[in-house]
């Protein structure tokens, strides 16, 4: 079967390799993506049989570059650190998923599972799982380096992206900063009352205090955050339908 893995990190990619030269030989893998811009242009080049999918990858997740590559026939192992919404969602369509780091034992379970499913067959089990992972729910869990943080949507007043990385801040002065960007969180925020105000910020549209027209917000802890002339129209439009209600 040829196959392509798609992670964002170069870590597990590489010991995937390995366990897959020890496990299976029928497997070969054909390329290697960290992003899902990068696993769609491979996908439609390659036409995998197989791809080992992690759910979280730096611009955005394995859902979205699903919806993307329906056209193509493949089947679907996916990777993923624990999160409690990717687990749910992979259980209730009994999908395949190996957690990181991955083990040899569990690789070879999902192999032979996954060679028994029809193409047809995994599809639908994956759209069920899609319908889970997008009902949204009220918390967050976040992986940080040492631990898996819970966060309270209600809780959480805005979230900061630099460089790759992204800082959360609730209203109890907590704060926490996870290795992904803003936009692989950023359909869930929406769905949360959460509304992107600039590239580097979205923000909890209950913590604001007041909006400036020259394009400051002042939250309700006296933090100012930017609004972009690109997010101005998009951002007011939200906020005055919020503050409507």
């Amino acid at each position: 079967m040829q196959s392509i893995i798609v992670e964002d990190k170069a870590y597990i990619r590489k010991g995937l390799l390995n366990l897959l030269e020890l496990v299976d030989t029928d497997v070969k893998v054909v390329g290697e993506c960290e992003s899902v811009k990068e696993a769609v242009i491979v996908a439609n080049a390659c036409k995998p049989e197989l791809i080992f999918l992690d759910i979280n990858l730096i611009d955005g997740d394995a859902f979205e570059f699903l919806e993307q590559t329906q056209h193509l026939n493949f089947k679907v192992i996916f990777i993923t650190a624990y999160e409690a919404f990717a687990l749910k969602a992979l259980k209730m369509g009994a999908v395949d998923y190996l957690l990181k780091p991955v083990d040899i034992e569990e690789l070879k379970v999902a192999l032979n599972k996954v060679k028994q499913l029809t193409v047809i067959e995994q599809k639908e089990q994956i759209n069920v799982a899609k319908q889970v992972w997008n009902t949204k729910g009220n918390q967050l869990i976040l992986s940080l380096q040492d631990s898996f943080q819970v966060v309270d949507l209600d809780a959480l007043m805005y979230c900061e992206s630099d460089k790759g990385y992204t800082t959360f801040y609730c209203n109890n002065g907590k704060k926490y900063l996870v290795s992904k960007t803003l936009k692989v969180f950023e359909a869930r925020l929406n769905d949360a009352n959460f509304i992107r105000s600039h590239q580097s910020f979205m923000v909890n549209l209950k913590f604001i205090d007041k909006y400036d027209k020259s394009g400051v917000i002042h939250l309700k802890n006296g933090k100012k955050i930017p609004v972009s002339s690109r997010k101005k129209d998009q951002f007011v439009s939200a906020f005055l339908n919020r503050n409507s209600d």
